[in-house]
């Protein structure tokens, strides 16, 4: 304690041990996190999400505390500014000389975690603090030292039995003649009363006799959902806003009915909290209102388009005349191209830019089977520019007599939906990895297969591999490589392959390019 309570105190004893971990967002619109510890020699580290956070930070304290050696028995409590329950509040009297704090026992090394998972404090506090402060646990206890008497040496250890209660009654007598201890049994432990758990929601105690039990039920519930929240390993910031909704209402009707100004005041913060996690799950989600711009600004904008993606994979799926995952991306390219009249321009930069091994002998295959059409060679379209195009044609996708052909996305949208494909195939860093066809058609269907954060599958739940080898034609030992590559290439991360699922998310760099699921 930073005051000694007797005299002789503040010569013998330190100031406790207290150090911070602290998780702290890196900023807006990142999903970055900043790990720090208020010791000196710690440096910050930052990590991709949240749960690789709380991980980080989980591990640094525990090799803190593995490091620290055992609390010392002559220290202060650590506690005693923060307002500790076990302290006396400061009421301006003079402060009793015999013992001016509620401390006692043997000083231990306790940890304090934030509710939300925000941060972790490590302190040498006594015994009866620590069970004081909500949520502490003990990491290790000191061994007890001897009571110190200030201006007296500590006695000499006596032979047996002295020091201990004798009484005339119940006394034998030793060789020498002296008395001789008996042994007294010890009093039959009084058993503890224990008395229900009080239901919490947040900090407030729900009382046992609030009336309507209805409204009783829903704080219960609403404590109960907020502590599991917490332990999610995941936010979800729409299950978030719902319950500070949930808990608005419920602490408005607590406050007209126990007439408490506080609780109305708690609700108002919950009605608050609520509305600015909605908005950052909207900017998160792409969903804002007309006029605001959101969190990621995705290159396809909207539902329909996403939708048009999918559409058009799920045809070149079932309609590749080649086996084989470069002729999949070839004839996906190429059906973008002419995928509104079945026509359109071809430079050979388009073609060489993918990653084929050979694409002079794979564009040779799709003409002499029909499926594409060109006014002359394959070497003319390879070595064709920008400023003069090859034009192609696509027979199966020009349009039937009626007009109608196999997409139903319009003139404008066509182009749309062939830049986005262009933007994946040709990222910096897979065209830096070199990356090959297989590779970069992985990429173009995983951004299909995501929800609005980047995790795939939908939910988050993982994509099948029966539904992704039918999109991406490769064997299970390619698919490994492949999603090896992404991850070096920062496209993938979190990824875990298992015999039926592939988990994981897309980095933040790349999710304006993601097209999410429906909820």
């Amino acid at each position: 304690m930073t005051q000694a309570a007797t005299g002789s105190e503040p010569d013998e004893r330190v100031p406790g041990r207290r150090w911070t971990v602290r998780l702290d967002p890196v900023g807006r619109g990142s999903a970055e996190v900043r790990v720090s510890c208020s010791r000196p020699a710690c440096a910050e580290r930052r990590l991709p999400s949240a749960a690789a956070g709380r991980t980080a930070a989980f591990a640094h304290l525990t090799a803190h505390l593995r490091a620290t050696p055992a609390p010392r028995a002559d220290t202060y409590c650590a506690c005693r500014a923060d307002g500790c329950r076990a302290h006396l509040p400061d009421t301006g009297r003079h402060a009793r000389t015999e013992q001016p704090w509620r401390c006692g026992g043997p000083v231990v090394l306790a940890v304090i975690t934030d509710r939300a998972g925000r941060w972790w404090q490590a302190l040498e506090c006594c015994s009866r603090c620590a069970a004081a402060t909500p949520g502490a646990r003990t990491a290790a206890a000191s061994s007890p030292s001897a009571p110190r008497t200030a201006g007296r040496p500590t006695p000499a250890v006596a032979g047996p039995g002295a020091g201990t209660p004798q009484f005339s009654d119940q006394q034998d007598t030793t060789p020498t003649g002296g008395p001789a201890p008996l042994s007294v049994p010890a009093p039959r432990p009084r058993p503890a009363r224990r008395r229900p758990p009080e239901a919490r929601v947040g900090r407030h105690v729900i009382p046992r006799d609030l009336r309507p039990v209805s409204l009783r039920d829903e704080l219960t519930e609403l404590g109960d959902l907020f502590r599991a929240y917490q332990k999610r390993p995941e936010p979800d910031l729409a299950l978030l806003a719902d319950l500070q909704e949930r808990k608005a209402r419920a602490f408005l009707t607590w406050s007209d009915v126990s007439c408490d100004v506080t609780l109305r005041l708690e609700a108002k913060r919950a009605e608050q909290a609520a509305a600015v996690i909605r908005r950052q799950h909207q900017h998160r989600t792409g969903c804002v209102p007309d006029g605001e711009e959101p969190g990621v600004a995705r290159l396809l904008t909207g539902p329909a388009q996403w939708e048009y993606v999918r559409s058009v994979l799920a045809h070149v799926a079932g309609h590749t005349p080649l086996p084989g995952a470069e002729a999949r991306l070839l004839v996906l390219m190429l059906t973008l191209r002419t995928a509104h009249s079945g026509t359109g321009n071809l430079v050979g930069q388009d073609v060489n830019a993918l990653g084929l091994t050979d694409p002079e002998d794979l564009v040779e295959r799709l003409t002499g089977c029909g499926w594409l059409s060109l006014p002359g060679t394959v070497g003319d379209l390879l070595a064709s520019r920008p400023e003069n195009p090859t034009p192609i044609t696509v027979p199966s996708l020009v349009p039937g007599k009626d007009g109608t052909g196999p997409f139903t996305f319009g003139r404008k949208t066509r182009p749309k939906l062939s830049g986005w494909a262009q933007r994946v195939v040709s990222d910096k860093k897979l065209r830096k990895a070199k990356a090959p066809a297989g590779a970069r058609l992985l990429a173009v269907t995983l951004a299909t297969w995501t929800d609005d954060v980047g995790r795939l599958g939908p939910g988050g739940r993982g994509v099948t591999l029966d539904a992704l080898t039918t999109r991406v034609p490769v064997d299970a030992d390619e698919l490994r490589d492949l999603i090896d590559r992404l991850t070096a290439a920062d496209w993938l991360t979190d990824t875990a392959l298992t015999d039926t699922h592939l988990t994981g998310r897309l980095t933040e760099r790349v999710l304006p390019l993601t097209c999410p699921l429906p909820d």
